[in-house]
């Protein structure tokens, strides 16, 4: 019983050491052969699957990627700011406001130089990195106004268009208001 043991593993063994030690001659054998070499095509090259031209593989003028925002219909300029501040309005109604969200909005990216009330007292004024950060009760501005600012920027504000959604800077837009009043 022993000698048939020894025997098995020895047979196990040659055969292990064997198969590690192919020749380079034999390859090994690859069953569907597609799925370790794809057949990749560039995006705009050609594809012998798609036989038409260019101009039919790119998107139609007009449209908007899935996911993003609409395009802000006023320019970075003065003139688009007060279009803004004359035309634009808030698309949120009563129901759609959320006070708490967009205090929080507002908190995490304005208080540092507009200051918790809006009086322009922020932290970083106060250690004198920006200075001249204006009221909101000293300004003379609005719905559009603020929207716009947000957007673009404005003096030595910076534009927060890429850290915000559209829904969350019309919040911001709203509390300010709020701001404002209070």
């Amino acid at each position: 019983m022993k000698k048939v043991i020894n025997i098995i593993l020895l047979v196990a063994i040659v055969v292990v050491a064997s198969s590690c030690d192919r020749s380079k001659r034999a390859p090994n054998l690859q069953y569907f052969p597609n799925m370790y070499e794809p057949v990749s095509y560039e995006t705009y090259g050609n594809n012998p699957n798609y036989n038409v031209g260019m101009e039919e593989r790119l998107p139609v003028d007009g449209t908007i990627a899935r996911g993003a925002e609409f395009p802000f219909e006023y320019e970075n300029t003065e003139e688009g700011y007060q279009l803004a501040k004359s035309e634009l309005k808030s698309p949120l109604d009563i129901f759609t406001i959320d006070d708490e969200r967009g205090e929080d909005l507002y908190m995490i990216y304005c208080a540092g130089c507009h200051g918790e009330t809006g009086d322009g007292q922020g932290e970083l004024p106060k250690r004198e990195k920006f200075l001249g950060i204006p009221d909101y009760n000293d300004r003379d501005i609005t719905e559009g106004s603020i929207y716009h600012t947000i957007m673009y920027g404005k003096n030595m504000m910076g534009s927060h268009a890429s850290q915000l959604t559209e829904e969350e800077r019309w919040q911001i837009v709203a509390y300010v208001q709020e701001l404002r009043i209070n």
